[in-house]
């Protein structure tokens, strides 16, 4: 039976092609994780050392535990981790762990705000029809019957009220919480946010935690009953480990790895080249086109003409009235309905109506057939 957690939700919904490969097919790749993730457990497990040493009444100075992280990150780190941002180099990362433990260090000295009763937990919890997901809570705490979920962030992105409010992983672990230790009388979801030295905190109330059990199971569902992984190109893809192999990626991959003379032999590179400067001249000839029929169009109207004739071609010029719709189109479908007239023009939208299909979230049986087509489009290369 599969365990589902908040980082394989997280990554079927960013790309399900990335799920795809990291989940179900588990493959290995060279690059082994990229340098923010690596820091960020750097981070962790220096927070972690720090309270771990305290359940035995040692208490690291600073020095010892900066030395710590340095130590460990020494050991770690390897240069196929990848650095997305060609700006900044690995050390500067290792230097922004080093401040975020020496802020927070600073900041909850003697680290007694709350009674810790877990670190680095792992528990699992039983959703409905026997799914299991894992609880994975940083540091996990309490003040009398209020209990604490704390999360360490190491992005360099302040979490919002509105983030922490809407936020699936902590909010799904103090549904644990309140099944385990039912003295909770409050469970509060703390993110440290140790970029700048900050907390957000957020709680969720009982039919707030009930509507998201049912979104989750319901994306469980989803994922479970995929049968396509398309990829899904966004701004994280910058630092996805799986470039290499991914279709969207690996032949710019290639590329980066090639000299200038294996470049202009690059079957790929001189197509999409040869492409766009097809599509540049299709597009100045397009202006072109529309210039020289509005200059028409003024021509005809001087003369009071309605066909202007050329060499071997003529051109006619037709005036008609085109019916301009209101962007608000409910009072206009209002209209149309009540004289009995929307099915008669009701418009079928193909885009949606395939999407729709395509997804699964209708089904209309052998009324229609799937077919395999292509859809070019082209933007800029960063």
């Amino acid at each position: 039976m599969v365990t589902y957690s908040h980082s394989r939700l997280g990554a079927f919904e960013q790309c399900k092609y990335k799920y795809k490969l990291q989940y179900i097919d588990k493959i290995k790749v060279d690059v082994p994780t990229t340098i923010e993730a690596f820091m960020g457990d750097m981070v962790h497990q220096a927070l972690e050392k720090l309270y771990t040493d305290l359940k035995f009444q040692k208490l690291n100075s600073l020095k010892e535990l900066l030395a710590f992280f340095n130590e460990l990150w020494e050991k770690e780190y390897s240069e196929d981790i990848l650095v997305a941002k060609s700006n900044y180099s690995a050390d500067n990362y290792r230097k922004m762990g080093e401040k975020y433990i020496f802020d927070y260090y600073e900041h909850y000295k003697p680290f007694d705000e709350i009674k810790i009763i877990g670190l680095e937990t792992e528990e699992r919890m039983t959703l409905s029809d026997g799914i299991t997901y894992h609880i994975r809570i940083d540091k996990l705490g309490f003040i009398g019957n209020v209990y604490y979920v704390c999360d360490y962030k190491t992005n360099v992105r302040m979490k919002t009220q509105e983030d922490a409010d809407m936020d699936r992983q902590l909010a799904m672990y103090s549904i644990w919480v309140k099944d385990k230790f039912p003295d909770a009388t409050k469970v509060v979801l703390k993110w440290h946010m140790l970029a700048f030295d900050k907390e957000v905190t957020s709680a969720r109330t009982p039919a707030e935690l009930e509507t998201l059990k049912k979104e989750v199971l319901e994306l469980i569902k989803q994922i479970e009953n995929c049968e396509e992984y398309p990829t899904n190109i966004t701004k994280l893809c910058d630092y996805c480990i799986y470039q290499n192999i991914c279709p969207s990626f690996k032949h710019n991959v290639e590329l980066e790895f090639k000299t200038p003379k294996m470049l202009k032999e690059d079957d790929g590179l001189k197509l999409v080249n040869q492409y766009a400067e097809l599509t540049r001249v299709k597009s100045e000839i397009d202006e072109n086109i529309e210039t020289v029929k509005e200059d028409l169009i003024a021509f005809a109207q001087s003369k009071g003409i309605d066909i202007v004739y050329g060499s071997n071609k003529k051109v006619s010029i037709k005036e008609y009235n085109r019916i301009v719709l209101p962007e608000d189109k409910e009072e206009l479908i209002t209209l149309l309905k009540s004289n009995g007239l929307y099915e008669e023009f009701m418009m079928l939208n193909y885009m949606k109506f395939n999407s729709a299909i395509t997804k699964g979230t209708i089904d209309i049986g052998k009324l229609v057939t799937k077919e395999k087509d292509f859809r070019i489009s082209m933007s800029n290369k960063k």
